[in-house]
Order: C-alpha cells, then structure tokens, then sequence
C-alpha cells in the first residue's frame, strides 16, 4: 500500500455494468485535501472478490493513507473531521427546498405574467406551487405516503381509502389555483384537506404527544411531524378561504 504522506491509494469498483458513486466521490474528495491519488480499478466481479477477500472487507470502495486501511466513503469523511450523513436522522431539508423553490417559483411567474416580481397574485402563485410539488412528492410513491400518513390522519384512520386519494386532491387543488380556474373546486378541495390535516397533526403531537414523521414530503421523507406539517395544513387552509372569498367578490 502506499505510504507517501501525501498520497492515498483507492481501489474502487468501475466495471461495463456499474461505476460505483462513492468511489467517485472518494477520489475526488482526497484530491481536494491535497492528496495524489493511487486510484486502483476493480474491473471485474473477480477482481472484486478477489480484493474483498484479500483485504478481508465486505464492500469497496477502500481507501489506505499512510499504509493504514480508513475505509469506505463515509469513514474518509469521518477521517476529515467532515460530517458524515445519518439516513435515519430527522431534517427539515426536504421541506425547506420545496417551500424556498416555491417561491422563486411564485416569484418567476409574477414576473412572466405582470412583469413584476411582486404582482398581487404572487404569494397565490408560491402556495399553490407549494402545494403541487408537496403533492408530487406523494404522488412518487403513494403507497409509502399512505402507510406514514395512516399513522396519525383522523380521516384516514376511519377510511382508508382516503389516504390514497389525498396525494391527488392536493395536487388538483394547488394546479387550479395555480391555473386560477375552477375555483370553486380547488378552493373547498383545500379547506377541506387543511382543516383535516391540521386538527390530525396538532391531536398526535400537540395533545397526544407522539413522535413520528410527517408524510408532508413523501413516504420516504425523515420529517419530523410538528410546526411545519401544521403550518403546511394551515396555510393551505389559508389559500382555500382566500381563493374562496376571491371568487365570491
């Protein structure tokens, strides 16, 4: 194994079928602290085995510096003192970047549609652009929204059904108003679906006091079910009586 200071030797898998990610991602990080790299290509399934055996480790890549074994991706990481990610940890992040690019979403639209950023019906455009991207991120896999959902939805608990039709009356609700057509079913449709969503997560965390994650973001999402899931339903709400009342003047 190489022993230079300032190099680390990689061997990493890249064969005609797969070129492994974190190989990638390995190399590429040791470059950036500086160090050349002894980047050694595991081409086939025999090479593959072959190394894992001789090495005595269960998956690749492997990376040696200074002659001593540090790991795979994440333990070179670790070794950097760099933040090394937690699949199962909660984060906010999912709900972060949909809300932050429905706004430049609501922003862009105002523009393209008043020539301004800040058109009376910007903040209308941001909400229901909010609440399609939330919708399509259910709409990925519907089966795993309904099982995370079915653990603290009020409506879904007595009907099952109703977990599986939620991913898409949200999104039909915010790309009517999105649309600014057929109000009269996009605005009652999210009333409807915020005022059910609402008293369900403010029951399971505000009086029921359980720690789950929150469907928000999809089924796969690590959400904590709190202030935002209740902020979602809430402005959602929100929409639903504003565009209701828009109609009816």
């Amino acid at each position: 194994m190489a022993t230079e200071s300032r190099t680390a030797s990689v061997y990493r898998m890249k064969t005609p079928e797969h070129v492994c990610p974190f190989g990638l991602k390995t190399v590429h990080l040791l470059k950036h602290k500086g160090l050349e790299v002894d980047d050694h290509l595991l081409t086939s399934r025999e090479d593959i085995d072959a190394f894992q055996e001789k090495e005595n480790v269960d998956t690749t890549p492997q990376t040696y510096i200074h002659g001593e074994r540090i790991g795979g991706y994440e333990e070179v990481r670790a070794h950097f003192n760099l933040d090394v990610t937690d699949p199962d940890a909660t984060s906010y992040r999912p709900v972060i970047a949909i809300f932050l690019t429905a706004l430049l979403m609501g922003l862009g639209i105002s523009l393209a549609a008043h020539g301004t950023l800040l058109a009376p019906r910007m903040p209308e455009y941001a909400v229901a652009t909010a609440m399609t991207l939330l919708g399509l991120q259910k709409l990925q896999d519907v089966e795993s929204f309904s099982n995370m959902f079915l653990n603290y939805d009020l409506l879904a608990q007595r009907y099952v059904p109703y977990s599986y039709v939620y991913p898409y009356a949200e999104t039909l609700a915010g790309l009517l108003m999105l649309a600014g057509t057929l109000i009269w079913l996009a605005a009652p449709l999210a009333l409807f679906v915020g005022t059910v969503g609402a008293v369900s997560v403010f029951k399971a965390v505000y009086i029921d006091k359980r720690e789950l994650k929150c469907a928000c973001a999809g089924g796969n999402s690590n959400v904590p079910l709190g202030f935002v899931s209740l902020t979602e339903n809430l402005v959602m709400v929100a929409m639903g009586l504003w565009m209701g009342l828009r109609m009816l003047l």
